[in-house]
């Protein structure tokens, strides 16, 4: 390519179970694969967030305990109690993340968490069958 760019990318090959690993020792959280690789990234978010606010960059424990405390709990917190039975608190932030990724999109600027949170409870959640009585688990 002459003139133009090279884009070049380390390809990196991590065990099974790293980001479940890695999730739980940064915040106690024991999930899924899937959902621990994207409930980093958005712990990697908020790590970039605190790193500008305060100027520097802290250590991954205060990081973990930050994020856990200040988003992760928050979101799951804001369900209503008649709600709580539709999905595990891992699973519903996972969703919530899609939520948010999605409205971000079709607003053109990323929404914020509590307008995400606020969004999901009332146009998405309601309509979701519970997990329990999904997977036929006793009430």
């Amino acid at each position: 390519m002459e003139g133009g760019y090279r884009l070049r990318l380390p390809t990196r090959v991590v065990e099974a179970g790293h980001h479940r690993r890695r999730l739980l020792s940064l915040t106690g959280l024991d999930v899924g694969e899937n959902q621990a690789r994207r409930l980093l990234n958005d712990l990697a978010r908020y790590r970039a967030e605190l790193a500008a606010d305060e100027g520097r960059s802290l250590p991954d424990s205060v990081v973990g305990y930050r994020w856990r405390a200040e988003v992760f709990e928050p979101a799951v917190a804001a369900v209503p109690a008649e709600l709580h039975a539709k999905r595990e608190p891992a699973e519903l932030f996972h969703e919530l993340l899609n939520h948010r990724w999605y409205r971000s999109e079709a607003a053109g600027h990323d929404v914020g968490m509590a307008e995400a949170v606020a969004s999901f409870i009332a146009q998405v959640l309601p309509d979701v069958p519970d997990e329990r009585a999904a997977f036929g688990s006793p009430t």
